[in-house]
């Protein structure tokens, strides 16, 4: 009994180790879902009409500030939502603070959005990279943006090469059904548990009750994104029957949609939301 209960602290020693090697992001794991040299991170948010997506926008700039993942390609594209009623939340200001002009507006001109992504796209392909999409919002962009790629490069394997990581069912209901079948029959697509909850698989990114994020916060530019972030989804959340977002009315953060970014660069491992700023927040 005594050799069984050592071998069983062995075990779970080596399980606590592989967990905390997850969650930092160790080069074995991120290699087997997101190839730094040749590949490229589409970021979508559909801001409308849940708030969320600004805390998600500075939770995300807020990774890519980190030292291990500063040579990612990625590239953020802002309203991409589907058939869902309501108000857009305007993230434009936001958006050129975190990512400067590294992003697409798709509220105003989807056609001239998809037109300046896809030579984006065409390019890693060509070069036998892939594409991987965190949908943080509806799939509608993305099939847009998909039949556009292929109808220049017909010849490649867009389910091998085209990936789409979606974590919420309501964003999948909300997806014009035409372009939610699109996506899944020709690419890659991936349903992640909800990002919302703790405990589920996916880090739980939506906490009513974490107001200190400033604690964490070192990075001067990274302080004014979250700041503007606050800011905004007070300025918006539940006005002009917009949706109410409780946990940010609260004055918690809600950044659920990075759980797919998460699942991306191997990141799934994260706990919640505290355990993302002791993560990412000092640098």
């Amino acid at each position: 009994m005594k050799a069984k209960f050592n071998i069983m602290n062995v075990a779970a020693i080596a399980i606590f180790v592989l967990t905390c090697s997850n969650a930092l992001g160790s080069d074995s794991i991120l290699q087997k879902r997101f190839n730094f040299e040749n590949d490229l991170l589409l970021v979508q948010y559909d801001c409308k009409t849940d708030v969320d997506d600004l805390h998600t926008i500075a939770a995300f700039a807020t990774l890519m500030a980190n030292k291990q993942f500063k040579d990612i390609d990625f590239h953020a594209v802002a309203g991409t939502y589907g058939i869902q009623d309501g108000l857009y939340v305007p993230p434009n200001e936001l958006m050129q603070l975190a990512f400067g002009n590294n992003w697409t507006d798709a509220h105003n001109n989807i056609e001239g959005a998809v037109a300046k992504v896809k030579p984006m796209v065409i390019d890693v392909l060509k070069k036998n990279g892939d594409i991987w999409i965190a949908e943080a919002g509806q799939s509608d962009f993305s099939a847009a943006l998909v039949k556009a790629v292929l109808n220049e490069l017909p010849q490649i394997n867009s389910k091998e090469q085209i990936h789409i990581v979606q974590h919420s069912d309501w964003n999948e209901k909300v997806t014009s059904p035409e372009a939610l079948e699109y996506v899944k029959k020709n690419t890659h697509y991936q349903k992640i548990p909800d990002g919302n909850a703790v405990g589920n698989g996916s880090p739980g990114f939506r906490d009513p009750n974490f107001t200190q994020w400033s604690d964490f916060i070192e990075n001067k530019h990274l302080r004014e994104v979250w700041q503007l972030a606050i800011d905004l989804g007070n300025k918006y959340n539940g006005k002009e029957g917009r949706y109410n977002n409780e946990a940010i009315t609260n004055g918690g953060l809600d950044f659920s949609d990075l759980s797919e970014s998460c699942e991306i660069l191997g990141l799934s491992n994260i706990v919640d939301t505290g355990h993302f700023f002791k993560l990412f927040g000092n640098q």
